[in-house]
Formats: C-alpha cells, structure tokens, sequence
C-alpha cells in the first residue's frame, strides 16, 4: 500500500514513508475512508515531510477507489 502512496505523492525512490498514525472514517454517505498520518524520510532516516493520505473506496458497484492526500 506505501508504494501507491509514495507514486501518488511523487516520494522519490531512495525515501520511503513511515505510518505515524491511521483513523478508519467508516461507511459515510457511499464512501468507507481510511485516513493515514505519514512521515517521509530521507535515505538517512530523516524526516522531510509530513502527509494526510485519504484512501476512500465506494461502498456501492463499481467500488470504485480514491487516494488524495495533503502535506502538512
């Protein structure tokens, strides 16, 4: 699931996002949304950034699925 993110955002490959935090949202209004607190570090393990990533997928056909997210 990091690597999708990490596309989505444009993390180059010699970084890598950690998991601070995750909140599941639960079914509301047709979407099941899942929102992650990430870090992205350095390939000296330092932070650079932070990120809101919202993963939302439809609860009805076609199920289909978003990724948004916003850097803090």
């Amino acid at each position: 699931m990091t690597d999708e993110y990490k596309k989505k955002i444009g993390i180059p490959d010699n970084h890598t996002l950690e998991e601070v935090s995750s909140t599941w949202k639960g079914p509301r209004r047709g979407q099941d949304t899942d929102e992650y607190l990430l870090r992205e570090l350095d390939e000296n393990g330092e932070v650079v950034a932070h990120y809101e990533v919202y993963d939302s997928t439809s609860t009805y056909p076609p199920f289909g699925r978003s990724i948004t997210y916003k850097k803090v």
